[in-house]
Parts: structure tokens; sequence; C-alpha cells
């Protein structure tokens, strides 16, 4: 299953749906405006919020919390020096990347879970996510758009440093 986050350019918060294949809309993503941290909100296409996604402020590396269904996951982005690493607390899985191409896989074992691929040349920020197991589509999601919070994050502190 494949599903598709593209991001506004110019919104005071995040805001925007996530399509399937067909280009229905699965989810609506939502963020709060004035959070300390990023903080996420995910909504099925009934409108019921299904997932929170946090960033857990203060931590030496990147750290981001997911709750679904009454269960907290913690990401965390391990210190690498090339290629972007995220451990989780709560779930055998690891993702890997390559930071320039954009390209991620979340693996378990050896077994790939998903692949999180970001579009070029895109009005604002256009991810593909190709989810193996439809049973871990929305836990899937939530992982991509904490990588996506991540990368912001540590692009935005680029920009400030110059």
């Amino acid at each position: 299953m494949n599903l598709y986050m593209r991001q506004q350019v110019f919104s005071w918060r995040d805001k925007f749906h996530i399509k399937d294949e067909r280009g229905d809309d699965r989810y609506y993503v939502e963020g709060e405006i004035f959070a300390l941290g990023k903080k996420l909100h995910v909504f099925d296409s009934a409108g019921r919020e299904v997932a929170f996604i946090r960033q857990k402020l203060l931590a030496l590396l990147p750290k981001y919390y997911i709750e679904i269904g009454g269960g907290t996951i913690e990401i965390v982005k391990e210190f690498t020096l090339l290629k972007p690493r995220f451990r989780f607390n709560g779930l055998p899985w690891t993702l890997q990347g390559d930071f320039w191409a954009h390209e991620y896989t979340l693996s378990d074992g050896g077994r790939v879970v998903m692949q999180l691929s970001k579009r070029w040349l895109t009005w604002g920020d256009t991810y593909e996510l190709d989810i193996a197991d439809t049973n871990n589509e929305l836990l899937c999601l939530c992982v991509a758009l904490a990588v996506d919070c991540v990368l912001d994050n540590a692009e935005q502190a680029r920009r400030s440093s110059h």
C-alpha cells in the first residue's frame, strides 16, 4: 500500500491531507500552532483522532513520542555522521536512510516494513510511503511524520545559524 504526504508551503501550522494510491483522503494531520515543540494530531477520514505525535524538548538528540491506541512509542534519532538512523523504544524496528537522497528504509530485522521517499522538485515537501503490511499503515505514517519533523527542525536550525 502507498500513501502520499504533501505539506502546504505557506501555512502557519502544519495542516495537510494524506492520500492513498487513488488520490482519496486517508488521513488528515494538523499541528498545534502555539505549542512548545512540535505536536501533530492525526485524524482518520471520519475525523476521529487516531494518533498524536509530540516532540520531547531538552533532549540531547531529537526525540519524539508517538501515541496510538493508548500505547506510546519513542523514536530517537541516533548520533551518526553520514547516514541518519533512528531507534524505536517499544518496537524492534530500525530506520536507516540516505540524508542526501531522502530515501529511508524502516525494517524489522531483515524484513522491510516501509520505504520512505521524498520527491524532488515539488511545491512543498512531498513524501511517498510504500508500506509492506496494511496493518502497520498508521504507525508507518506516524514514523514518517516524526522523521519529517526531525529533518524540518534540522533545516530550520541550519538556516538560522547563517
